[in-house]
This record gives C-alpha cells, sequence and structure tokens, in this order.
C-alpha cells in the first residue's frame, strides 16, 4: 500500500481484507468508516471481537458454539436424547432451528471432507459422532449436510462408519424451492425431486 496511509491503517485493511466476502475496497471502506464514526463504534466492535474469542468455546457433546458447557440445546431436558441432527456448521444448526420442527439434538462437524481442500475425516468431528452415536441410545441420525459432492460424501462416510449399528440413518429430502418454476430447476436437482417424491395426503 501507499506509503500516504498510516501503517495502523493499512493493518486493519489488510486484516479486514482476509474476512470472507471482504475485498481491499470494501475493508478501506470499512476501515474509513471506523476512523471517521465515534470512538465508541471501534471500541465496542474491538471489545466484541476480543470476547468472541475469549467467550466462547466447543460444546463438548455436539461442539456447536456457546458460551456455557454443554450448550443450552444439549442442557435442554425437553429435548429428544434419541434424534441427532448432523450438520456441517453452526451456521447450518441455526438455520434447522430456527424452523421449529427438530425436536432433537445437534452434532456440528466443523466442515465436510474435501480432499481439494485437504480436508479428511480426522480434520471433522466425525470421530466424536460416532462415539456419541455408540455410548447413546440413538434411534435415528439426521444427516443435513450439504447438498453436493462434499456433502454426499461425508454423508456416506458417515452412513459406512455407523454400519451395524443399528441407527436408523436419514438424510434431508432434496427438490424444488417453494415458488420456484420447474422449467428454471437444474436437472439433478429435478431429479432428485423425482426420485425423492412423496404421496399426496
Amino acid at each position: 500500500m501507499s506509503k500516504a496511509i498510516p501503517e495502523p491503517v493499512t493493518k486493519l485493511i489488510e486484516a479486514l481484507s482476509r474476512l470472507p466476502g471482504v475485498g481491499p475496497k470494501t475493508a478501506s471502506r470499512l476501515t474509513y468508516h471506523l476512523l471517521r464514526s465515534p470512538d465508541e463504534l471501534s471500541l465496542g466492535l474491538a471489545e466484541a471481537l476480543q470476547n468472541l474469542k475469549s467467550l466462547t468455546k466447543f460444546c463438548s457433546s455436539c461442539f456447536n458454539i456457546t458460551v456455557d458447557d454443554p450448550c443450552p440445546i444439549c442442557s435442554d431436558s425437553r429435548r429428544r436424547e434419541d434424534v441427532i441432527c448432523v450438520v456441517e456448521e453452526p451456521l447450518d444448526l441455526l438455520a434447522i432451528e430456527n424452523t421449529g420442527v427438530l425436536d432433537g439434538k445437534y452434532h456440528v462437524l466443523h466442515g465436510a471432507i474435501s480432499p481439494v481442500n485437504g480436508i479428511g475425516p480426522d480434520d471433522l468431528r466425525i470421530r466424536e459422532l460416532v462415539a456419541r452415536v455408540q455410548a447413546n441410545n440413538i434411534l435415528e441420525l439426521i444427516i443435513a449436510t450439504n447438498p453436493g459432492l462434499e456433502g454426499d460424501a461425508t454423508a456416506m462416510y458417515i452412513q459406512r462408519e455407523l454400519d451395524g449399528t443399528g441407527v436408523k440413518i436419514t438424510r434431508l429430502a432434496r427438490g424444488l424451492p417453494v415458488g420456484g418454476d420447474l422449467e428454471y430447476v437444474d436437472a439433478v436437482t429435478l431429479s432428485r425431486a423425482l426420485q425423492g417424491r412423496s404421496e399426496l395426503n
């Protein structure tokens, strides 16, 4: 960067640029916005970032991000102990939780198997999932990994690891989005919607 820009400004621009979805221009705009803003905004942001790292941890049961261990979902006695929904990321858990449909618990893998990116099964929380299933009386494991090569590979690996345990393993249904038009749907989605069709009630 130009020598006309002070080093603290340059360092913040570079730090923000490393965030996903934030390019150099956006990072520059954010940095200069913080410079012009009242001190409370910058200090509040700094404190929030510090607390993010110092006050949060992984739940020892489901590996969701939490302040308390176990997390509020795992410690909720109203939830079913015998149903576990497996997701890739904490944001996936949040999306499912916002539906209000699942009354079981979760297991967060923190990624998906991706040989291209150097992520194997040992880099995820699969070993802990298998141990959790074997140690508890789990009736159903819902695999809610993202549709696609990595999510499918992760789902198949988990299925193989739990083969012979007697646990019912299900996968989220795939198909057409509500409000979508058939003419705009890709062939893979449409074929999976046909394969996963259900009877009208």
